[in-house]
């Protein structure tokens, strides 16, 4: 395979799945896992490709808000186990508050009918949740974004300033240590940046293919985290990491 080849190769490989790592590619090529840096160190500099910790994702995924109808196939069965782990989290009559993540929404699709308060920006969640009576349900309103199917604006996060939650359960495009997290929209990332000052506990859904990367929009620093729930194949030098930085690190099944 001819260099120009490879790199068309490495280049639709990456559009088609979001992300990819290194040893995929290596493996996919034929060539050694040293050679595909540099080849991923090239193509970014050419504007084909972000690079992410361990591999590279699409351009863009990691400059544009996804229609949430795209995000909720994405790694459909990692987020799903997520959520299971993050529901086991939650003790009845607590009041948290949930994103406009699909993990957010595959968490208010798992919930049981159990007394609790939930707090939303997503019409998602909040319809999800409406069949489920014991479960009181406070939605933020504001600017409805029909890209992700939320409330978001001036309006949403000034309604956020006159709640309390338990615990808060975010996502974000990007879970970097020295970056924190980070969001493709500033108008999402404010958001939840409020959500995360209102709760006593802040827990990151994240699987693997948020890791490393750096989006457009700060969140919150990984110090302002105090729980992770991730997948089996997230690298395991970057959990090390994020556990130095004091943030407790839980592995869905």
């Amino acid at each position: 395979m001819l260099v120009a080849e490879r790199y068309a190769k490495i280049t639709r490989l990456v559009n088609e799945r979001g992300s990819i790592r290194v040893s995929e590619l290596s493996e996919l090529c034929g060539v050694t896992e040293e050679t595909i840096r540099r080849d991923l160190d090239r193509l970014e500099q050419t504007g084909k490709l972000q690079r992410s910790h361990g591999g590279a994702m699409s351009v863009k995924d990691a400059q544009a808000e996804l229609p949430y109808f795209e995000r909720e196939v994405m790694n459909a069965a990692e987020k799903k186990r997520i959520a299971a782990e993050a529901i086991g989290q939650i003790e009845p009559y607590s009041k948290i508050a949930l994103d406009a993540s699909t993990t957010a929404y595959y968490m208010a699709a798992a919930l049981p009918n159990i007394p609790l308060t939930v707090l939303t920006n997503s019409i998602k969640v909040a319809l999800e949740l409406a069949g489920k009576e014991k479960i009181q349900v406070f939605s933020t309103g504001g600017i409805l974004s029909t890209r992700s199917l939320s409330y978001q604006g001036p309006l949403a996060e000034s309604n956020l300033e006159h709640y309390h939650v338990n615990k808060a359960f975010i996502s974000g495009k990007g879970v970097h240590p020295e970056r924190g997290i980070s969001e493709s929209s500033e108008l999402q990332a404010a958001i939840k940046r409020k959500m995360i000052g209102l709760a006593d506990e802040v827990y990151l859904l994240a699987d693997h293919s948020k890791f490393g990367v750096r989006a457009f929009s700060h969140i919150a620093s990984c110090e302002q985290v105090n729980h992770l729930i991730t997948d089996d194949r997230t690298d395991p030098e970057m959990l090390a990491l994020l556990k130095q930085r004091g943030i407790h690190v839980t592995i869905s099944k």
